[in-house]
């Protein structure tokens, strides 16, 4: 079965029609919106509209499959690319877009790796502790409690062993799983080294947790988990259309009406062509860094010419993402590479030294470096003798590090509407416009310099770095329709409420004023339950 097949696109008996007297309408079923839908429909009238289709469970283990084959690109996991996922480029550097992004009942946490790490305190007040950067509107002690009850809600495995990590009030809800043999052997460089190693918190099940599975050890964590073990935000799409929320997949939404303070509508597309209206007295866009400001400018009118919740101008404008720096090589001893599909033990031990010139950053050590041996016996036509020599020569003794560096907001890098491409529907696509700066690229060579240092005291011959000329972006958009006090500054409100419209929020890491260097998942949850909070207070 194809994957197009096995998501249901010929499934024209379902039901895509508006639901009456909705309270909120959710545009985008990935983890904002997923979480916002659960919180809200207990005791509320919610429909979330999606873009992609629902994929099937059952589907998994043939996506996996396709995930392990060379043959396949990991766009081909989950269905993406074509004229609906067309974009464009116009920055310094190229921006791989569909390379990892996901558009169905699930989003992004359907094939991302499934760290959550909470932000460091500074990272809400760059400006005034780092001396760059704006300051957010929040701080952390606003969103601590939020991200106590994201935890939970996602189920994180930790531990409180990171001295280097934001005051906790609680333990993780499960114990931490234990550090891999890998770890074991950069322990010893790093301790030589003085570096800290420590934990990471993860968003899967070291035991059973929430009626799902702990770790099974499929190892293709990034792009499928075919267990359940890894959360997904299908979990809580699920527990909303429990309590009663209607999940509109294969609608999306082409563009908002409006009056000059409210939204009165999101009008949607559906599979057999037709266009349908979903009135609601509020609307929370929850649709990712670059599609929620596409679909504001995609909304322009007369009272919004340049946009819709774009009096600012700001709409679209400091795209960020998280930079990639890396090192790997060889040992002359096994490592068990690729035994564990995430990692386990990292260091942010150089996490606060950031200021003016020195970006945060944190290091990771991988489990997963060099091929797996699935990878290496279906990437060649040998057999018998020749490709056991082959797997034996090549597999079983690499190591390597990562590290993530935060990219300042920059004016020049930013998501606008391409002029000329336009999508499966007429629309114009996303246009990204990405530009990094020096202070992350020279913070890239100083990781690399840790990096390089750790492997060559572990004995290993250093094979390839990934510095500031090979970097790419960790996929982690933000930025786009940033928070601010005053309305000049910024899109949304310190509630993540938009400044022009009474009726509209923004569940997104669109909405970060600066990104960090922590991966954004479990500040997107944590936002987005604040958010649903704020929904209610105003119904």
């Amino acid at each position: 079965m194809s994957g197009a097949e096995s998501a249901g696109t010929g499934d024209d008996d379902v039901d895509r029609t508006p639901v009456p007297n909705a309270d909120v309408c959710v545009v985008g079923a990935g983890p904002a919106g997923a979480l916002v839908a659960d919180r809200l429909a207990v005791d509320r009238e919610v429909v979330v509209l999606d873009a992609g289709p629902r994929f099937d469970p059952a589907d998994r283990l043939a996506r996996q499959e396709r995930a392990i084959r060379p043959a396949y690109d990991r766009p081909d996991v989950w269905d993406v690319g074509g004229e609906r996922d067309a974009h464009a480029n116009s920055g310094e550097r190229f921006y791989p877009l569909n390379h990892a992004r996901v558009k169905g009942i699930g989003g992004s946490t359907l094939h991302w790796q499934g760290m959550v790490m909470r932000l460091h305190e500074d990272d809400f007040n760059s400006g005034t502790a780092r001396g760059v950067g704006p300051d957010w509107p929040i701080d952390y002690d606003d969103l601590r409690p939020y991200y106590a009850e994201a935890e939970r809600e996602l189920g994180v495995a930790g531990a409180s062993d990171n001295p280097y990590a934001p005051p906790r009030e609680e333990p993780h809800p499960m114990p931490a799983f234990e550090p891999s043999y890998s770890d074991s052997l950069f322990a010893e460089a790093c301790e030589e080294l003085g570096i800290d190693m420590h934990s990471v918190p993860n968003a899967r099940n070291s035991e059973p947790y929430d009626d799902r599975s702990p770790c099974v050890g499929y190892g293709t964590c990034q792009p499928v988990c075919p267990s359940g073990a890894k959360y997904d935000a299908t979990v809580h799409i699920g527990r909303a259309e429990s309590a009663g929320a209607t999940v509109i997949d294969r609608a999306p939404v082409q563009s908002l009406e409006h009056d000059a303070d409210r939204v009165t509508a999101a009008v949607y597309a559906t599979p057999d062509g037709t266009e349908r209206r979903q009135e609601a007295d509020a609307f929370v866009l929850a649709c990712g860094g670059v599609e929620t400001p596409r679909l504001l400018l995609l909304s322009d009118s007369e009272a919004y010419p340049n946009g819709l919740a774009n009096t600012s101008g700001h709409v679209g404008e400091f795209f960020m993402d998280h930079l990639f720096a890396g090192a790997g090589g060889t040992l002359d001893e096994p490592t068990r590479q690729n035994h564990v599909g995430f990692y386990t033990s990292g260091c942010d031990g150089f996490y606060d030294d950031a200021d003016e010139g020195q970006a945060p950053f944190k290091l990771e050590f991988f489990n997963y470096a060099g091929p797996s041996p699935v990878e290496m016996a279906l990437s060649g036509d040998d057999w018998g003798d020749d490709l056991l020599e082959r797997l034996r020569a090549g597999y079983g003794n690499h190591v390597a590090m990562g590290a993530l560096v935060e990219q300042l907001p920059r004016a020049d890098s930013y998501v606008t509407l391409d002029p000329e491409r336009t999508d499966d529907h007429g629309n114009p696509v996303p246009e990204i416009h990405w530009s990094v700066g020096d202070r992350a690229l020279d913070t890239i060579a100083r990781a690399n310099e840790v990096q390089v240092a750790v492997l060559e005291e572990l004995g290993a011959e250093v094979e390839w770095v990934a510095g500031p000329d090979a970097t790419g972006p960790a996929y982690h958009h933000m930025g786009t329709t940033r928070m601010s006090d005053d309305p000049a500054g910024g899109v949304v409100d310190p509630n993540c409420r938009t400044h022009d419209l009474d009726n509209c929020w923004i569940a997104s890491s669109s909405v970060f004023p600066t990104g960090g260097a922590m991966n954004p998942t479990l500040t997107i949850a944590a936002l987005a339950l604040r958010v649903g909070d704020d929904v209610t207070a105003w119904l």
